[in-house]
């Protein structure tokens, strides 16, 4: 009984360095983000694409009513608002050409699209608002298309009206918000100055070519009435995040990927036309992640978790085989068998940097059993002992790798795993006289 409350104390201390090195791990995932951000920094920011929308400049007329000496006055007030118009049609197509950028030990994604973007409006009707035609500055009238970061349009975008290319300007306040982040900054865009005189006589038809240059993400705001969406680019590890997910399966390769959309307005949380307010179409945005084919880290952090279970198993097997075999295992054995299995998991985190998480995982592991077990040979009596105690070092390390990397079904292989464990464990100390 004092062996066993021996043993969980060391148990308990054990979990000290254990956490040290789960706040290592941290750390390094912490300098690995930050580097990715650095990089991301100097590229561009993850993208997000909003639009394009119309907004067209009124006059609004305010009329007031006051008494002065007795005698009515009217007052007049005209300021200049804004009515914003999304399209009915809404087509983009995309192709990505990621690039895995090195900075030291750690890379970052980055790449270059182009877009292609077609958008249909409908003929505006200022009307359902009680504004007449004479109000509307159609000279005035421009179109907007967001883009996070203005840093990433690598040439000049070509927009047409019908055959016409039209100049663009960047702009850093289009009155909509299209940003990712939840504090609503950034919102900038590119604006587009409509050649109008006068109300159009005919649906509006424009088409956008971008070449926008992001790092990690590529968003789509569904700003259509009916929006298409597809995304593709060479890649093997495609995430598809966002509000909404592809209509159907992706097609995603061992070189490439491709992904479809298709959003009608009831999907998404604004209006297709409002005036005089700022509309935020955060929220609605959906698009592809681009993932790193392996994240050591993650993984890492996952494996030592299991880091006490090692352990206690581990000093599970060490106690039984002292109890079967009346050999004495000094408590100072025990931590240095504690330590080699802590040790372990700063030797994972530091060789996944360098080739891998499941190369650095067999080469560890490989070390770590090789060493408890040439130290449990100085005191376990005879050769099948020690073999028999390495092969559970082995098994559990083997138990551990299938568990990291089924992440779908780690709780239930686990459990299972852990349930024939304690049965192994019963079935082999069911003749032990525990009272003697």
């Amino acid at each position: 009984m004092l062996k066993l409350v021996s043993i969980g104390l060391l148990s308990l201390i054990l979990l000290i360095p254990a956490s040290w090195v789960m706040s290592l791990m941290d750390e390094r995932q912490s300098r690995a983000t930050e580097v990715i951000a650095e990089i991301s920094s100097k590229w561009s920011d993850p993208q997000t694409l909003a639009g394009p929308l119309l907004r067209v400049p009124y006059t609004r007329v305010v009329k007031n009513k006051r008494w002065e000496d007795g005698k009515p006055i009217e007052e007049v007030f005209e300021s200049t608002e804004f009515a914003y118009f999304l399209p009915d049609e809404l087509m983009i197509s995309g192709d990505l050409s990621p690039h895995v950028r090195h900075r030291g030990i750690f890379d970052a994604i980055v790449y270059d699209s182009r877009l292609s973007v077609r958008a249909k409006f409908p003929e505006l009707d200022f009307a359902r608002w009680n504004i007449e035609d004479g109000r509307v500055h159609w000279a005035k009238a421009e179109l907007l298309t967001g883009i996070s970061d203005l840093r990433g349009i690598s040439e000049n975008p070509v927009i047409r009206l019908s055959s016409v290319n039209l100049p663009s300007e960047p702009i850093n306040d289009i009155g909509v918000n299209v940003n990712n982040l939840q504090d609503g900054s950034n919102e900038s865009g590119i604006v587009t100055k409509l050649p109008w005189t006068q109300r159009p006589d005919s649906a509006l038809s424009v088409t956008l070519d971008l070449q926008l240059k992001g790092s990690e993400r590529l968003y789509v705001v569904p700003a259509g009435k009916t929006t298409d969406v597809t995304l593709a680019g060479s890649w093997s590890s495609p995430s598809f995040e966002g509000a909404l997910l592809p209509v159907q399966a992706p097609d995603i390769t061992a070189e490439r990927f491709s992904a479809k959309w298709k959003v009608l307005s009831f999907n998404r949380p604004f209006a297709q036309q409002w005036i005089n307010e700022e509309q935020n179409l955060v929220g609605s945005s959906f698009g592809v992640r681009l993932d790193l084919p392996a994240d050591q880290y993650q993984k890492s952090i996952r494996t030592a978790k299991y880091g006490i279970l090692i352990i206690i198993l581990a000093f599970t097997a060490l106690f039984l085989v002292e109890i079967t075999s009346r050999v004495r295992i000094h408590p100072f054995q025990y931590i240095l068998v504690g330590v080699a299995l802590i040790i372990y998991y700063s030797l994972l985190l530091s060789i996944s940097e360098h080739l891998g998480y499941n190369a650095a995982y067999a080469i560890s592991s490989v070390a770590t059993v090789i060493l408890v077990a040439l130290y449990a040979s100085t005191f376990l009596p005879g050769k099948s002992m020690v073999g028999l105690f390495t092969g559970l070092m082995v098994a559990f390390y083997g138990f551990i790798f299938v568990i990291v990397q089924a992440q779908d079904y780690s709780l239930l292989i686990g459990s299972m795993g852990l349930f024939a464990i304690i049965a192994v464990i019963m079935y082999f100390s069911r003749r032990i006289a525990w009272y003697k």
